[in-house]
């Protein structure tokens, strides 16, 4: 994983606690800062306020990337995306984490906690974080998931 000390921010419902703990120790061990959002334990939340919490983190400034982790993935990526500026991305393998990265200028993964393995989520992190945007034929099509319609 790139080294930059740029936070992240983390969220999740009960359903990905168990997944978000083990992806903010991965980013703990590699001495990323880390914002995060909850949840704090398997008690029931709604997936629509982890989505919009880290959302609005990033909107705030206090990340530039997040990671966002239901039982599917699909409820906190429909809830970040509610914000223009957001571009989450649900994930299930690296090449899906690179593709995010380098041709939709993704800034929240997603995860889905009861769909992915450890070791997979692991692996999609590390190439979220290492991989850059290519821009060029890829910014203006980004640009307009910006603009309202």
């Amino acid at each position: 994983m790139t080294m930059t000390h740029e936070p992240i921010a983390i969220a999740s419902d009960h359903a990905g606690y168990e997944l978000k703990m083990l992806l903010k120790h991965e980013l703990e061990a590699i001495n990323r800062p880390v914002v995060d959002l909850g949840a704090n334990g398997t008690e029931p939340i709604d997936y629509p306020d982890i989505g919009f919490a880290l959302a609005n983190a990033l909107r705030e400034g206090r990340a530039k990337r997040g990671v966002l982790i239901c039982g599917s993935g699909i409820g906190v990526s429909i809830a970040a995306n509610r914000y223009a500026e957001i571009r989450a991305a649900l994930v299930h393998d690296a090449l899906g984490a690179r593709l995010a990265r380098q041709h939709n200028d993704a800034n929240v993964i997603c995860f889905g906690g009861r769909m992915i393995g450890a070791e997979v989520a692991r692996d999609c992190l590390r190439v979220f974080l290492e991989t850059e945007f290519e821009g060029g034929r890829h910014r203006q099509r980004v640009d307009k998931l910006a603009k309202p319609t």
